[in-house]
């Protein structure tokens, strides 16, 4: 019998004992396809000899030094190349354990930048429905994500909720897609006067919606006139590319697409690959000044902040992405898979989008493609694709609430950037056979 709490107890994880390239072996020998790094995690595959290398030789150097004493070379190199290809004024990295820890503290700067800054009345955050920013209470907070919310609501602290940008859903018939940008983006300027627009600290959103909607990214113009509206209003931009970024969409940093740059970014995920727990928030030059000049100290902490081997795994995952040119890989991956998926599903009576970016797309699963009307929740449509796509030994990511939390079905892909045209037929064949047997 385990003693392992596993994250659901009626239905335990079956036992992985190998993994390589892109590929899990479980202990039967059943071999699987990663077809969504995890959850948008293991953007190298499995077994990199090079990232092993960097964390045995820095665990034999020095595994541990507490940041409260000592800042460490690796750190110091991570930081130096996560800012060297940062978007905008991006200048200081505070790094942490994972993407919720990310958020919290984002959310947590924020805020004690506006008091230094000599505006303390400034307390409101704003968001998004149909997001998620991370499972601890802030983090939680912040997202959309109405099931993950539900039973938590009364210990959450009050976060206000705008539209996302989805505009398969929400864009009309009479206007266009940077018309219904407009529109969307302008529910933010609406909801700061509401407030008070002295009164709101921030706004968060992921450049691409990851797992709440299935690779969804923004339209263009909207994060534009989003950047135009916080900068009028003094409000900060955080955004989230947790799952989205480092390299994810194609290039490093996914925002980079809409061009534009936030203020603060979270990233993680991606940026140790899964070869360690790492997450990263990055904020402008201004916003440590202002702390600098004033208190001196950031009032947050963790005990692995800036962890040794982390930084050292972090570190040679991001130089094997800008070494190895596997963003051109996944440009070039993107383009087969988008085809393959279009070839296949394109015409599909269930399957009414296609998107994304880069190797991060989701297909939006419907009982009606003219319609676009989901499937009745009870069918438990995502969780059925799960089981039949992992039976035919492919792991993705479908998931339920795509629409409102309740309506709505979408799997997710986020393949590794290692994949060859091989794997993308794989991944395509393999989805295809659970599709045939969840929808017929």
């Amino acid at each position: 019998m385990s003693h392992v709490f596993p994250r659901q107890i009626t239905a335990p994880p079956v036992k992985a004992v190998s993994s390589d390239g892109c590929y899990f072996t479980d202990e039967t020998g059943k071999t699987y396809l990663d077809g969504s790094g995890g959850a948008a995690v293991s953007c190298l595959g499995h077994g990199d000899p090079t990232v092993i290398a960097a964390i045995q030789a820095q665990t034999a150097q020095m595994a541990f030094a507490h940041t409260g004493f000592f800042t460490s070379d690796p750190a110091e190199a991570l930081a130096d190349l996560l800012i060297e290809h940062a978007p905008g004024d991006l200048d200081r990295v505070y790094f942490v354990s994972g993407g919720s820890e990310a958020v919290e503290a984002a959310l947590k700067l924020a805020r004690q930048y506006h008091i230094e800054n000599g505006e303390p009345q400034r307390r409101h955050i704003i968001a998004r429905r149909q997001s998620y920013h991370g499972n601890t209470l802030g983090a939680l907070a912040t997202g959309g994500n109405q099931w993950r919310r539900a039973q938590f609501e009364p210990i959450l602290v009050d976060v206000t909720h705008i539209a996302p940008c989805y505009a398969y859903v929400d864009q009309t018939e009479n206007e266009t897609a940077f018309d219904y940008g407009q529109r969307a983006a302008q529910e933010l300027e609406d909801e700061i006067l509401r407030l008070g627009s002295d009164t709101v600290m921030a706004f968060v959103a992921e450049p691409v919606v990851g797992a709440t909607m299935g690779a969804v990214p923004a339209v263009d113009g909207y994060y534009k006139r989003i950047r135009e509206i916080c900068d009028t209003y003094g409000v900060l931009l955080i955004l989230d590319e947790v799952m989205c970024g480092m390299g994810r969409t194609g290039q490093l940093y996914a925002c980079e697409a809409d061009g534009i740059a936030p203020d603060i970014l979270c990233i993680a995920k991606g940026l140790g690959a899964g070869y360690q727990p790492i997450g990263a928030m990055l904020c402008t030059a201004q916003i440590y000044d202002v702390i600098g000049s004033g208190s001196g100290f950031f009032q947050h902490g963790h005990t692995y902040l800036g962890h040794p081997v982390a930084c050292a795994a972090g570190l040679a995952v991001v130089q094997s992405i800008l070494d190895r040119n596997l963003l051109d890989n996944v440009r070039e991956r993107s383009d087969d898979l988008f085809a393959g998926l279009t070839q296949r599903f394109g015409q599909h009576p269930h399957v009414g989008d296609i998107r994304g970016r880069g190797l991060f797309i989701g297909l939006e699963i419907v009982a009606d493609r003219d319609t676009k009307q989901p499937f009745d929740p009870a069918r438990k449509t995502a969780a059925a694709l799960k089981r039949a796509a992992f039976e035919a030994g492919l792991i993705c990511y479908p998931m339920s609430g795509t629409r409102d939390g309740r309506l709505g079905d979408h799997v997710l892909l986020a393949p590794p950037f290692i994949y060859t045209p091989d794997h993308v037929a794989e991944l395509v064949d393999k989805l295809d056979t659970a599709m045939r047997e969840v929808l017929g």
